[in-house]
């Protein structure tokens, strides 16, 4: 497989991959945020680890010629699936994220899918940019507020009903796929699975996906980390393990879910 690799700094090379995933095949990955991890939450299970500037404020990080220049870069495009715009924290921050969704589907003719946490759904503006995507994937960890806090630690101005908000806003205006991704730390109760499968009987989402974390969440910034590639060092001082939910587990709630709401669910597949 045709792998891009990240040139040293100061040349930051926004594209990288492909990375194979378990949800879109072999996906290349487009980082619109840059060398700096920048996101509007701080995720217990974040594989970039502490998020190094942590905010909801919208700038431009790479510049959309960047991208397009990395993109043409590509030398081959066979073993390539899908264009996921990911990498180094939230895209939706980037103010030119219509730009490059634009830039995409000109350039690869590969569908284009944004992985989001959902915390800018509200912005009309990103809701417009975000209709541009093939697939879009928005977070929902947490049925609660308390929830919130402790697994995704958003900024303070970012609360649950606001996201709620957000992602039923955008259903109904995207025409496109629009999946629920949810990450499963610990095995949930009764009242946590009712309250989750009501959220979405709600918004009704095309797909639910549920992950657990798969590897040790790196404590030192590693720009690889964005395409699972980290550093092969086992040392405490560099991984932080996590305790994770078995992908049966994962499995028997899907089925739970599935029957409750009959929207497809996707997990990891089970290992044997």
């Amino acid at each position: 497989m045709h792998t891009i690799q990240s040139l040293p700094n100061p040349r930051f090379c926004s594209v990288y991959g492909p990375v194979k995933s378990w949800r879109y095949g072999n996906s290349l990955g487009i980082d619109a945020i840059g060398l700096v991890s920048t996101c509007s939450f701080n995720c217990v299970y974040c594989q970039l680890g502490n998020i190094e500037q942590h905010t909801s404020q919208r700038q431009i990080f790479v510049p959309t010629a960047q991208i397009l220049e990395d993109l043409q870069a590509i030398a081959t495009w066979e073993n390539i699936d899908v264009v996921t715009l990911s990498g180094s924290g939230e895209p939706t921050l980037a103010l030119n994220l219509a730009e490059i969704l634009a830039a995409i589907k000109e350039l690869t003719q590969r569908p284009s899918i944004v992985l989001t946490n959902s915390t800018l759904l509200g912005d009309r503006t990103v809701r417009s940019a975000l209709k541009l995507a093939d697939i879009v994937a928005v977070k929902l960890d947490a049925i609660s507020s308390d929830q919130l806090r402790r697994v995704n630690q958003p900024v303070a101005t970012i609360d649950l009903p606001d996201i709620v908000a957000g992602i039923e806003q955008f259903r109904q205006e995207y025409q496109g796929h629009m999946a629920i991704q949810t990450m499963v730390l610990s095995p949930w109760k009764a009242d946590i699975l009712e309250n989750y499968i009501q959220l979405l009987q709600h918004l009704k989402p095309d797909e639910i996906q549920l992950n657990t974390p798969s590897r040790p969440r790196v404590l030192v910034r590693q720009l690889d980390a964005r395409g699972n590639n980290v550093t092969a060092e086992s040392s405490s001082n560099v991984f932080q393990n996590l305790r994770c939910v078995s992908t049966n587990v994962l499995s028997q709630l899907a089925q739970q879910i599935y029957a409750s709401t009959h929207i497809p669910v996707r997990c990891p597949p089970i290992l044997h």
